[in-house]
């Protein structure tokens, strides 16, 4: 009975835009047994993709009010499910594997899980889950990188932190899973922040707009990847990404998935007589796009995701991005909803 219920749960994940494919290791079922009880399933598999009142969830369910009240609270909190207000009614529906469950188990987060998880990616999972488009993530140029005239109104995260209210940072969940196997990376882990328009009740991991902006200019410094939700309008978090830990550069540094992350739409060159080989941008490129030849640094444009790391850690001043031409440029959808309708589509879960 209790494998029925996680099988269950699997197949209803899988039916959300982001996916998650069972695997031929059944790794899958073995993950989900460590973040859900057997009664958490059991509510979460009969959860659907698309936000419901409190009334509806429990007269399709047969069961009263108050106790699915309850139960969809308690769930919300542990980050199994999402909730919004409507007309100051609560509503609520299942959140996906990733981005959403996933990332709310760093208190479970041990190398058994860590274990769990990367089994899981290596096995098919990451590809079934990155490989469909639109891409979950996509890349924000880094700061000065682009000319202020070529930056798109969806590249520029930093008038949404100016305009927010409330920020949070959280610990990487890569990292962390990273350093239970024992592969600790040299960067901060506590390095991603969401952010809200709302004005929300101060929390221990609150931080100012001021430090929001500061971690902003900080990973740039390091050399960070700033990744976002593949949404033009409704993002509400910025990551900060290695290519060592990062599932989503993962996933083309290590399973082959080249679309795993959106490109942004400029691309890297580098002038070979202002380039001095100094190796500075090899260092910084954190999916290997980068090589060395004939003591110059070259650019395989293909693979570079557009963010501008080289750019900003050049100190010739040999590399820069251009704006990519108008039949290679890629716009990201409009909201979360159009992303999820295309993404149906694409999956092939919708007409």
């Amino acid at each position: 009975m209790d494998d029925d219920v996680y099988e269950r749960l699997v197949d209803a994940l899988d039916k959300l835009p982001n996916g998650f494919p069972r695997t031929p290791s059944r790794t899958e079922i073995r993950l989900l047994r460590r973040i859900f009880s057997p009664n958490e399933a059991s509510l979460a598999c009969q959860l659907r993709g698309g936000f419901e009142t409190v009334d509806e969830i429990a007269k399709r369910l047969g069961l009263s009010v108050s106790e699915v009240s309850a139960r969809l609270s308690k769930a919300a909190e542990r980050g199994f499910l999402w909730s919004d207000e409507q007309d100051g009614r609560p509503r609520y529906r299942l959140a996906p594997f990733v981005v959403g469950i996933y990332e709310s188990q760093l208190g479970k987060m041990d190398v058994e899980f860590a274990q769990l998880v990367e089994k899981y990616f290596s096995d098919g999972g990451a590809a079934g889950i990155m490989k469909p488009q639109p891409a979950l993530h996509r890349v924000i140029p880094a700061q000065g990188a682009v000319k202020t005239e070529w930056v798109l109104p969806y590249d520029d995260v930093k008038p949404l932190l100016l305009s927010a209210k409330t920020f949070n940072l959280n610990d990487c969940i890569c990292r962390a899973q990273q350093e239970k196997l024992g592969r600790r990376c040299s960067f901060p882990i506590k390095m991603c922040f969401s952010f809200s328009s709302a004005e929300l009740p101060t929390i221990p991991n609150s931080i100012s707009r001021d430090e929001a902006l500061s971690i902003l200019d900080k990973a740039e410094e390091i050399g960070l990847v700033h990744t976002v939700s593949n949404v033009a309008k409704g993002v509400h978090y910025v990551c900060n990404c290695c290519g060592c830990c990062c599932g989503i550069l993962r996933g083309i540094n290590d399973w082959g998935i080249e679309n795993s992350v959106a490109h942004a739409n400029y691309y890297s060159n580098i002038d070979p007589e202002e380039c001095t080989g100094c190796g500075k941008c090899l260092e910084r490129c954190q999916v290997h796009t980068i090589s060395e030849r004939d003591g110059v640094s070259v650019v395989d444009r293909r693979r570079c995701i557009g963010c501008g790391l080289c750019v900003t850690g050049c100190p010739s001043g040999a590399a820069k991005l251009q704006p990519k031409p108008d039949d290679e440029r890629a716009d990201p959808p409009s909201d979360f909803a159009a992303w999820e309708r295309e993404r149906l589509r694409n999956r092939g879960l919708m007409k």
